[in-house]
């Protein structure tokens, strides 16, 4: 042994962490969390019409997709193994007025969508989202009145909505408004419909980011909103108000919790699930998204390398599962082992 070994063992006490990591095989077998295909949650979205795939410019490689074209998408993530779609519809603007009445349509483009989806591939779950703003003029969450959201008449049409996405075979309704009580008001809402065993995703942490810039243009909100969301959304500077928002929505009966965006809030995201136990699942956003789409263009970043860290990274943070634009990728490069 040479000195300057020993002068090492002395100084670590013959712990050497670097032992685990000198083989892949020993790498594997100390290695805390995976991502697997059943962590995944592929959000798309939604257009009227037939037979088409609408390239979303600030989203490189995501689409708009009408109905028929949506069915052949879960389909395919179907046969990827990917547990779950998250709809999103971007409506015509002649459906869109102040108080995002079009929400309530039980024939509208997130039902018939549904209901389409559930009919070809039974075996996925679909997951609808109630908020308003995809119907809004405004491009708001909920209604606005002399220029302030009204929480309890917003809270209202919500749960009128949340019945229709059920009765149209909804698996789980994921309220994203942010609106006080609202997760208590649906629960009762489904209950007396007859759907006791449609589940509720909260977005339990919903911050007033600056990620969500893609999305709004997906969905044709971005030249329409009036303001900000500040007033309903979460100030990112703020984790203990976000875990008392997460606990009032497990006393009102959420099934599961999600944290938007996801990777600049993991803190969150270890927080609610060391805090409650419920399923979590982070968000990763549309911002999230197109930066590692931007980068990796420019030839900055290995695409695929950050894609996976990224996601190991909710995994490593408590996640059950991730809603990422990244899915089908992710569980076609999971396939090939």
């Amino acid at each position: 042994m040479t000195d300057k070994t020993h002068l090492v063992d002395e100084i670590t006490g013959h712990r050497r962490m670097r032992r685990n990591r000198k083989a892949d095989w020993s790498r594997r077998l100390v290695q805390e969390n995976r991502l697997t295909v059943d962590d995944l949650i592929w959000p798309i979205f939604l257009v009227d019409g037939t037979n088409i795939v609408e390239p979303i410019p600030a989203m490189p490689g995501v689409n708009r997709l009408s109905v028929d074209k949506a069915v052949e998408a879960a389909r395919q993530a179907a046969d990827l193994g990917i547990p779950a779609l998250a709809t999103f519809p971007n409506v015509d603007l002649s459906l869109r007025d102040e108080t995002g009445s079009e929400a309530l349509n039980r024939n509208n483009l997130i039902n018939r969508a549904t209901e389409a989806i559930k009919q070809a591939v039974p075996n996925i779950g679909v997951i609808t989202d109630v908020a308003l703003d995809p119907f809004t003029s405004h491009g708001h969450d909920g209604i606005l009145r002399d220029g302030i959201i009204v929480n309890d008449e917003t809270v209202d049409a919500i749960c009128r909505a949340a019945v229709t996405q059920a009765d149209a075979g909804a698996d789980i309704i994921a309220p994203s408004d942010m609106m006080d009580g609202r997760i208590g008001a649906i629960r009762h809402a489904l209950d007396a419909a007859g759907h006791q065993d449609v589940g509720i995703m909260a977005y339990a942490t919903k911050f007033a980011s600056a990620h969500y810039g893609p999305y709004r243009e997906a969905i044709s909100t971005a030249g329409l909103l009036k303001g900000d969301k500040k007033t309903y959304y979460i100030d990112p500077a703020n984790g203990t108000e976000a875990l008392r928002e997460a606990a009032l929505d497990v006393e009102e009966g959420a099934d599961s919790l999600m944290v938007k965006p996801g990777l600049p809030y993991l803190d969150i995201c270890w927080r609610i699930k060391e805090a409650f136990g419920l399923p979590v699942y982070a968000y990763q956003v549309s911002g999230e998204y197109t930066m590692v789409k931007a980068a990796a263009a420019n030839g900055w970043i290995d695409e695929e390398r950050v894609m996976m860290e990224q996601l190991l990274c909710f995994k490593r943070a408590g996640c059950d599962g991730i809603l990422t634009y990244f899915a089908l990728e992710v569980a076609k490069r999971l396939a090939k082992g």
